[in-house]
This record gives structure tokens, sequence and C-alpha cells, in this order.
């Protein structure tokens, strides 16, 4: 039989050397920006930022919400929107559906309360009198939320999705918006995960299939000079 695919791929090289390489090619083809983007900021909550206060958070980059703050505040600045989300459910967890349904401990997803401190933004956000603020319960930022149509009436083209896991609802995100026909960009720097492993292949798999998966100063170069 002749081989006209390719087999998989068994290497010692780490997600984060794989990642390197995807990203060092100067061929990569990308999506680019359009004319007006959204930034998308999610999950940036204490559940999940706040390592000094939960099990659940992790940190990746340390300056993560310095750079969610400096393109959200130069976005605004642009009259471009700028969007949190992030996720809880209600006491009895029922609308978590079976997504809560793995575990239960108090650190479980479904867990989570509405206006609890693990719900709570993290103190170090900044937000604008106009950003969209809304509470979602799936991974996607899109999923059964006012995102979609929040975006159509601003008329945007391209999303930035910021915030974690990147292996769980920054991803779903970007693919739910490539999914609705947006360009996607994935500043690197902004977004956290458990483990470098998941962080650096996801990144890999959104570069090269769903989003640009770009350094944070592409997104502020952009910003500033539009």
């Amino acid at each position: 039989m002749e081989i006209v695919g390719t087999r998989m791929i068994r290497e010692d090289r780490t997600a984060r050397e794989l990642f390197e390489a995807v990203m060092a090619n100067p061929a990569r083809n990308k999506f680019g920006f359009g004319s007006k983007l959204a930034i998308v900021n999610v999950d940036v909550q204490q559940a999940y930022t706040r390592i000094d206060m939960f099990k659940t958070a992790y940190e990746t980059d340390p300056r993560q919400i310095e750079h969610i703050n400096t393109i959200s505040r130069l976005a605004r600045e642009k009259g471009m929107p700028v969007i949190w989300s992030r996720v809880a459910y209600k006491d009895d967890a029922a609308d978590a559906g079976v997504w809560g349904t793995r575990t239960d401990t108090p650190d479980s997803l479904q867990n989570i309360r509405y206006d609890s401190e693990r719900h709570a933004y993290d103190p170090r956000c900044e937000f604008g009198p106009d950003d969209l603020h809304y509470t979602k319960r799936m991974p996607s930022a899109f999923f059964e939320t006012p995102l979609a149509s929040y975006l159509q009436f601003h008329r945007v083209d391209t999303v930035v999705v910021t915030g974690g896991s990147t292996s769980g609802c920054v991803r779903a995100t970007a693919v739910d918006a490539l999914s609705h026909g947006y360009r996607t960009i994935v500043p690197i720097e902004t977004c956290a995960d458990k483990h470098e492993s998941y962080h650096f292949a996801n990144l890999t798999d959104l570069q090269l299939k769903y989003a640009d998966v770009e350094p944070v100063q592409t997104v502020i170069d952009w910003l500033e000079r539009t």
C-alpha cells in the first residue's frame, strides 16, 4: 500500500518546542486584522487568576492582566468594544448541565456561585464604563450569551481573545469566533493555563487552524496606528 498521507508523528520535542517551531515559520499564513476589533476577555475571575486564594487558579505570564488591561484600554480609546465574560452557576448548579457532573468538590466548576469570591473579577482588572459584562455557563463566550449579537451590532470583523484557560475557554471561544466568521487573534501573553504542555499545545493548534497567535505587542501596534 502506498502511503500518501501522514501517520501520527511521534517525537521527543516538548509542546513549547513545537510551538516555537511553528511560530518561527516565516511562510505561515495569517487571517490578519480587519477594520474593527473587539477584545473578549474570558474568565479573568478570581477562581482562575488568584493563585494566592484558590487551588483552581493558575498563572503563566505574571503580566497577563496588565497586558489585558493595556489592549482593552487602547481598544476603548479607538471606540472599539471590550467584553468581559466569566462563569458561575445558581445554588443548585442545575444550569451547569452535564458539565457539572464529573466531580463534586468545593473546587469543582459547578460550585462557582453567583456573586461569590470565585465569581468576582480579579481586582487587577481595569474596566471602562461602556464595557459589556456577562456570566456564561459553558466554555465558549459565545454559547447562549449576547456576544454574537453584540459584535454584529458593533460591526466588528476581528475578535481578540484573552484569558484562561488556553486549553479550555480561550480555545473554545476562539474556535467559535472563527466559526462565526470573525478574524481571530489570540495574544500569547494574555492567556494562561495550568501546565505548559496544555498551554503551548493549544496555542500551536490554534495557530495552525483557527486563529492568529501573536505576541501582544502585535495587537498594541495595530491599535496604536489605527
